[in-house]
């Protein structure tokens, strides 16, 4: 941690700070305050180092608006993975766990960021912020909420009913099975979701699985046949049985217009 500022980190922090810069790249400092390559690339190392600035990916780094307080800043999750994402001219939304608690499911906190997007996969950390980023097609982003953060930023979440449907249809990487159809019978009975949207967003972000369960779950909760057709049109004929409970093994009663083993108490 840099607790004293030199002449170049001062004249740094202030240059960018006059300007409402949050972002430098290398390259950018050369001119304006008179360095050469090496000296703005070891100027660069000693402000990351000392965590006054944070490095998004080699030669991207973001700035604090002003001089942290204790010389020790970071970026918050939203200023980290907007900059990320608008580096590389991708799409994202925050998903999984982050999603589960923002609309109340779960109330575990997250210990880093879950997002869907088109660019990146793996992990990232960037300053205090660690990312886990699920690269998709750009078909499967979409059926998003944007909230509004500090600093007007913009925060990109999955809708309500998107959340719900990526619980059953990513349920291995997020754990969100059986615990999900608990959400999904909850939000219908309080009506915080409409259970034609449900079977609009399932057919459109959800694979055959995703369907046949939630087409189990619906008939069980007694919504219009009109709707369990149109979930049904979306299957072709198969013999395959999938459980109810993916965690438990496949043994129990058969759900036959679903193709569904029912392993669990639906």
């Amino acid at each position: 941690m840099k607790t004293k500022l030199g002449r170049q980190e001062t004249q740094m922090l202030a240059y960018l700070q006059m300007r409402k810069r949050r972002t430098v790249r290398t390259g950018e400092l050369t001119g304006p305050l008179q360095l050469t390559r090496d000296q703005e690339r070891e100027l660069f190392r000693r402000m990351a180092r000392g965590r006054l600035i944070v490095r998004v990916r080699p030669g991207l780094y973001l700035v604090p608006a002003q001089l942290p307080l204790g010389g020790s800043w970071s970026p918050d999750e939203t200023m980290a993975l907007n900059t990320l994402m608008e580096d590389r001219e991708g799409r994202y939304q925050i998903c999984g766990p982050n999603a589960f608690n923002r609309y109340g499911f779960d109330d575990q906190v997250p210990t880093r960021i879950y997002a869907y997007n088109n660019r990146i996969s793996g992990e990232r950390t960037i300053g205090t912020i660690t990312l886990t980023l699920i690269k998709v097609a750009d078909d499967r982003l979409g059926d998003t909420e944007d909230v509004e953060v500090a600093e007007g930023l913009t925060a990109v979440y999955s809708s309500r009913v998107r959340t719900l449907v990526d619980a059953v249809y990513d349920w291995a990487r997020f754990n969100s099975l059986p615990r999900g159809y608990v959400w999904i019978r909850g939000e219908l009975a309080a009506k915080q979701i409409d259970a034609g949207n449900l079977v609009a967003v399932t057919l459109r972000y959800g694979d055959k699985g995703t369907i046949r369960r939630i087409g189990v779950l619906l008939e069980g909760q007694g919504v219009k046949e009109e709707l369990l057709r149109k979930l049904e049109r979306a299957l072709k004929p198969s013999t395959s049985l999938i459980p109810w409970n993916p965690l438990k093994p496949k043994r129990g009663t058969i759900n036959q217009r679903w193709g569904v083993v029912l392993n669990e108490q639906t």
